[in-house]
C-alpha cells in the first residue's frame, strides 16, 4: 500500500524565480529532488512557498485566493498565487508587508522582520485555502523560522494534528531582529523557552526552539555550532538539543555545472578528455589580459567580498607572494573596503592580478574551467558550493578546515587544506599546491579525484527523506 508525505517547503528565495545567494540554489533544487524520490510505495508531495517579492520572475501565475490574517484591531490581506516548476506546485504569498519592502533582503532589520513574520504566518494559513495539509513544514534560516514557532504554539492552543517542523540552518549568525512587538500585534504570545534571554525575541532561535529537527548544511557545521567559536551564544542551547541536530551536506546542480555541456566555457571536457581543459586556461588568460602561459599557476578567488569568506586573508597572502611567479583573478562584489583592497592589488601587480568586481555567472564558470586553483580561506563556512563546483571543473581547491570545506575537500587527494585563519597558513598551502602543479601526473590525479566526486542533490535529498520518515512515523 502506498503512502504520501506532504511537505511544505518555505524559503525567502529560490532559483529560477528569484536568487540572491546560495539559499536560492538550495531552494530551487532540493524540493524537486525530493519529489523525484517518489516511487510506488512512497509519494513525496513537496510544495514550495515563496514571498511574492516585486522582483520575482514567474510565468503562468494563477490567483489561488485572497484571505486575511488578524493584526491588532484590523486585518492584513494575503494574496496567494500558484504556478508549477517541473510539475512541482509553487505558491507565492503577496501582501502589503512584502510589497512595502522591495528587495529580498533589506539593510533595515525592522522592515525585514515585519515582512518575513507576515510571510511565515500567511504561509501557515495557506494549506487551509488549497485543501491540502502538510505532514512536515520545512523552513530555511531565520526568514521562515517563525513558521515553526507558529506551527507549535497554535497546535498547543487548538490541539490540532501534529505537523513536524524541520529547520535547515544555513547561517547561524544571521538570526533576524526583535519580533516580540510584531508577534504581539498578530496575537501570538511569546512562550516560555529555554533559550538565552536575549534570544527569546529573535526569529531564528524561536524557530530552532520550536523545531522537531535542526539540520545544518554540512556535518562539519553541525559539530561547529555546538562550540563557543561558532555557536553565536546558542551553543549550550543547541547542546541540549543535540539529539535533534544533524548535518546534511548541500549539493550542486550537476546538470547545470557540467564541463562536458556547459555553454559558458570555451572548450568542453570531461574525465576522458581532461587534457582539453588546458585550452580553457590559455583562453581565460587572454580574456583577462594576462600573459598566455600554461606553466604559470593561475589562482582564483570567486566569492562574495566578505570578511566571513576570508577574502582579506587571500588578498594579504597574494601580496606576500611578490617574489613568486603566479597569476590570479578575483571575481565578486560586496564590502566596499574589500573591493577597494582588490583594486589596490591589481594596481600593485598589474601583470599578475585581475580584479573583476561584479556578479558574472558566465565568467565564474570560465574561471572554474580554466584556473588551476581556487582559494577559500573562510573564517567559517557552513557548507560552501564553490569548492564543489571547482572540483567538478578540475580546478583544485585550497580551503581552510572549517564546516563544509573540510567535509568535501580531502587533503592531498582532491585539494589542499590548512587550519589557521591566517594569511601565512594560506601562503604555505598555496606553495604546497604549486610544488605539485609541475608534476602533471600527480596534478591530474588531484583533478580526476575531484571530478569523480558525487556532489549531486540526490544524495542530500535521500538524507532529508530519511529524516522526514523518522518524524512522521
Amino acid at each position: 500500500m502506498s503512502r504520501t508525505i506532504n511537505v511544505l517547503f518555505l524559503a525567502a528565495e529560490a532559483d529560477p524565480f528569484i536568487k540572491v545567494g546560495g539559499l536560492g540554489d538550495v531552494s530551487g533544487v532540493l524540493p524537486r529532488e525530493l519529489r523525484a524520490l517518489s516511487n510506488e510505495e512512497l509519494k513525496l508531495d513537496v510544495r514550495l512557498v515563496l514571498p511574492y517579492h516585486p522582483a520575482v520572475k514567474a510565468e503562468n501565475l494563477r490567483p489561488v485566493e485572497i484571505f486575511s490574517i488578524p493584526r491588532g484591531d484590523s486585518e492584513v490581506a494575503v494574496e496567494a498565487f500558484e504556478t508549477t516548476l517541473n510539475g512541482m506546485p509553487v505558491y507565492f504569498i503577496g501582501g502589503e508587508p512584502i510589497r512595502a519592502n522591495g528587495s529580498v533582503y533589506s539593510l533595515d532589520a525592522t522592515k525585514d522582520a515585519d515582512k518575513y513574520a507576515f510571510f511565515s504566518l500567511a504561509a501557515m494559513e495557506l494549506p487551509k485555502h488549497i485543501n491540502w495539509q502538510p505532514d512536515v513544514v520545512h523552513a530555511n534560516d531565520w526568514h521562515t523560522a517563525l513558521s515553526l514557532y507558529v506551527n507549535l504554539t497554535k497546535r498547543w492552543e487548538s490541539g490540532s494534528k501534529h505537523v513536524a517542523g524541520v529547520l535547515t540552518l544555513h547561517n547561524l549568525p544571521f538570526m533576524g531582529a526583535d519580533v516580540s512587538a510584531i508577534l504581539e500585534s498578530y496575537g501570538i504570545k511569546l512562550a516560555q523557552t529555554d533559550l538565552p534571554e536575549w534570544a527569546r525575541v529573535l526569529p531564528l532561535p524561536l524557530g530552532l526552539w520550536a523545531s522537531d529537527a535542526i539540520v545544518a548544511v554540512s556535518p562539519g557545521y553541525a559539530g561547529e555550532v555546538l562550540t563557543e567559536e561558532f555557536g553565536c551564544g546558542l551553543q549550550e542551547f543547541l547542546g541540549v538539543r543535540k539529539e535533534t541536530l544533524s548535518g546534511v551536506l548541500n549539493g550542486i546542480d550537476t546538470v547545470s555545472f557540467d564541463p562536458a555541456t556547459d555553454k559558458s566555457i570555451s572548450i568542453n571536457f570531461n574525465l576522458p578528455t581532461l587534457k582539453r581543459r588546458a585550452e580553457n586556461k590559455e583562453l581565460l588568460q587572454e580574456k583577462l589580459g594576462l600573459t598566455r602561459n600554461p606553466n604559470i599557476p593561475l589562482l582564483a578567488v570567486i566569492s562574495r567580498m566578505d570578511v566571513q569568506k576570508g577574502v582579506d586573508l587571500a588578498f594579504t597572502a597574494l601580496k606576500n607572494m611578490k617574489r613568486i611567479d603566479f597569476q590570479a583573478v578575483i571575481l565578486g562584489t560586496g564590502d566596499p573596503k574589500l573591493e577597494e583592497s582588490a583594486r589596490e592589488l591589481q594596481t600593485l601587480f598589474p601583470d599578475k592580478i585581475k580584479a573583476e568586481l561584479r556578479f558574472d555567472a558566465a565568467l565564474a564558470r570560465q574561471i572554474y574551467a580554466g584556473a588551476d586553483m581556487i582559494l577559500m580561506p573562510s573564517r567559517y563556512e557552513p557548507c560552501g558550493l564553490a569548492q564543489m563546483i571547482a572540483m567538478r571543473y578540475g580546478c583544485v581547491p585550497i580551503v581552510r578546515a572549517v564546516g563544509g570545506l573540510k567535509d568535501t575537500v580531502i587533503p592531498k587527494e582532491t585539494g589542499f587544506v590548512f587550519e589557521k585563519a591566517h594569511h601565512m597558513s594560506l601562503v604555505s598551502a598555496i606553495k604546497a599546491a604549486m610544488k605539485v602543479l609541475p608534476d602533471k601526473e600527480k596534478w591530474e590525479a588531484l583533478q580526476r579525484n575531484g571530478m569523480a566526486k558525487d556532489f549531486s542533490w540526490e544524495a542530500s535529498a535521500r538524507e532529508y527523506l530519511k529524516l522526514y520518515l523518522s518524524l512522521v512515523k
